[in-house]
C-alpha cells in the first residue's frame, strides 16, 4: 500500500492511508489475529456476515427495481 505526501503534510498522508487500511479491512484483520477465536465462534461470526452481505445485496436489488426508496444522499456543506 503506498500514500504519497503532498507538501511535506504528512498528517493528511496518515489520514489517507488509515482510511485505505479501513477499505480494506486490516484493522479487522488485526484484530481478528490478536488473540484465539474458537471455531464455533468462528463459524456464527461468518455465518453473520454472510447473512448481512445478503441482504445488503437483496436491499440494493429492491432499490434499483424501484420497490425500496433509494437512500438519501448526504448533503456537504460547499467550501
Amino acid at each position: 500500500m503506498q500514500v504519497l505526501v503532498r507538501d511535506n503534510n504528512v498528517d493528511q498522508a496518515l489520514r489517507v492511508l488509515k482510511k485505505k487500511m479501513q477499505r480494506e479491512g486490516l484493522f479487522r484483520e488485526f484484530k481478528a489475529r490478536s488473540a484465539y477465536e474458537k471455531p464455533s465462534e468462528k463459524r456464527v461470526r461468518e455465518k453473520a456476515e454472510a447473512v448481512r452481505r445478503q441482504r445488503k445485496l437483496q436491499r440494493k436489488q429492491l432499490q434499483r427495481e424501484g420497490l425500496l426508496p433509494a437512500p438519501k444522499k448526504a448533503v456537504r456543506p460547499a467550501r
